[in-house]
């Protein structure tokens, strides 16, 4: 695969709004985040996000037999009650179709501010896995932690 456009060296000005999101402190726990951050580039495609978060995941302790697993979570027993009112809120917003019983078992598991939390964190993946399919920037060469000092202005 061929990159088309280097976003990262032509696009700055465009990149600072998508870091603008990365840089929000969730109140969600990083491990919950890259998760959904994994769960979401897998439906979405995006090999270069699912190079970071697998990796992230890994250095943060997840088990190869969740991430293995990941995309069957509803049939597997590995995933907490929180993860997967998390999964699915994530999934739903992704689709841009949010059931009243996906948003009552968030509710169940999540405060309103960790539900917009939830939802800020899958619009930014979403926006990062845009890029990256778009500009088919190449996956392989993320090291955990590589992004955790970026500047974000």
């Amino acid at each position: 695969m061929k990159p088309r456009i280097n976003i990262f060296e032509q696009g700055k000005d465009a990149l600072k709004v998508i870091y603008g999101l990365g840089a929000y402190r969730s109140s969600i726990e990083k491990k919950l985040l890259d998760l959904i951050n994994y769960r979401v580039s897998q439906i979405n495609g995006c090999a270069v996000c699912l190079d970071i978060h697998s990796k992230d995941l890994r250095a943060e302790g997840e088990t190869e037999q969740r991430l293995y697993l990941l995309d069957a979570w509803r049939d597997a027993p590995l995933f907490t009650n929180r993860e997967r009112a998390a999964l699915s809120w994530a999934e739903a917003v992704n689709k841009c179709d949010v059931p009243d019983e996906v948003y009552e078992e968030a509710r169940k598991q999540f405060s309103e501010k960790e539900i917009i939390d939830l939802t800020v964190a899958t619009i930014t993946i979403n926006s990062w896995n845009r890029l990256n399919i778009s500009f088919k920037n190449v996956a392989g060469d993320y090291q955990p932690g590589q992004y955790a000092n970026v500047d974000f202005n």
